[in-house]
């Protein structure tokens, strides 16, 4: 009993006089632990006589219960005055301006592709996707550029293996659709498309382009002109107007260059049209019936036209870009913009 106050004084006195929580624990184990103070008296039991064991047994629990309600509170006091001295250490200022949230951007190219499907989608066409890795069949040979063609030198093609390349334009979504046999079709086909040419302030090796396709019994290049017409309205302005020139692509024909009024000076002519009035922006024509025939289509009941237009080149156009390295380089200043 001598022996058990001991040891309660000892610890009351200990942990009233401990200053961290490394210490607190120090305690508990020298007391409380398999191998404290309490518990080798408690290997005293056996030594006693039976009638004194409960009564020892019960006085050592007590006094056990104490000193862990001791070193509660000891743990309480402390933790309450490392908050109140941290909270003097970490005075706020309430004067001082808050740090402003960074709130993302939407990138130009991204607002003008929504512009663009906004529009075809309200024409009734209907927004489709294709793979970037693509066979040559698909990306040449279905839309009447066969092996050694001079188109093929043209594109500069980044090829996987013989059969296997970089898609260098998303027509060959078209020739998926077309071989499918679903008509009418009236589809646009935006996507990543790539070529091995240099960067710079007009080039880049992966851009993106934007195909359209028209498929149905007695279309015209009537309708491709009214079609393209709409578009550019909705694209540049209601006093848009537009421009053909014949041209040439393989995979359709007749083919033409489309050009459209400088929404900046009305056609007058100034440094963003460089004094032409008119500012190119896409290729079109009607559908080559060999092309038509390649993908199971009868050219003899069916007609179509189609169209290609550069995303980027739309993005700098509206919004006034002069080099399209800008965008992709990241730079937050320039994103804010937008």
């Amino acid at each position: 009993m001598a022996t058990l106050d001991e040891i309660r004084s000892a610890a009351a006195k200990r942990i009233a006089e401990a200053g961290g929580l490394d210490v607190l624990n120090d305690i508990r184990v020298n007391i409380l632990g398999k191998k404290g103070e309490l518990t080798q008296l408690m290997k005293n039991l056996k030594d006693m006589a039976p009638e004194d064991r409960p009564k020892f047994g019960q006085l050592v629990n007590s006094a056990r219960e104490e000193i862990e309600r001791q070193l509660q509170e000891a743990r309480d006091r402390i933790a309450k005055k490392a908050r109140e001295l941290q909270l003097e250490a970490e005075v706020i200022d309430v004067t001082l301006p808050a740090k402003k949230a960074q709130i993302g951007h939407r990138h130009p190219n991204s607002l003008a592709l929504d512009e663009i499907e906004r529009v075809f989608v309200g024409m009734g066409y209907e927004v489709v996707e294709g793979p970037e890795v693509e066979y040559d069949m698909y990306n040449f040979e279905k839309l009447n550029i066969p092996a050694n063609h001079p188109a093929k030198d043209e594109q500069d093609t980044f090829y996987i293996n013989k059969e296997i390349l970089l898609r260098t334009q998303t027509s060959s979504v078209q020739a998926r659709v077309m071989e499918k046999g679903k008509l009418p079709i009236r589809i646009i086909a935006p996507g990543r498309v790539f070529r091995s040419d240099e960067v710079d302030a007009t080039h880049s090796p992966s851009f993106n382009q934007i195909e359209g396709l028209v498929v149905d019994k007695n279309i015209t290049f009537a309708d491709l002109k009214g079609t393209l017409a709409e578009i550019a309205k909705q694209l540049f302005g209601e006093d848009t107007k537009v421009k053909f020139r014949p041209h040439h692509f393989p995979f359709t024909e007749p083919s033409a260059e489309v050009d459209v009024s400088c929404f900046k000076c009305g056609g007058k002519g100034c440094r963003f049209c460089k004094g032409s009035g008119w500012i190119e922006i896409l290729g079109c024509g009607m559908v080559h019936p060999h092309v038509l025939e390649m993908c199971g289509i009868d050219p003899e009941e069916y007609t179509g036209f189609a169209f290609g237009l550069g995303l980027e080149r739309i993005s700098l156009l509206k919004y006034e870009i002069d080099d399209m390295r800008l965008l992709y380089e990241n730079d937050i200043r320039f994103i804010k913009q937008f």
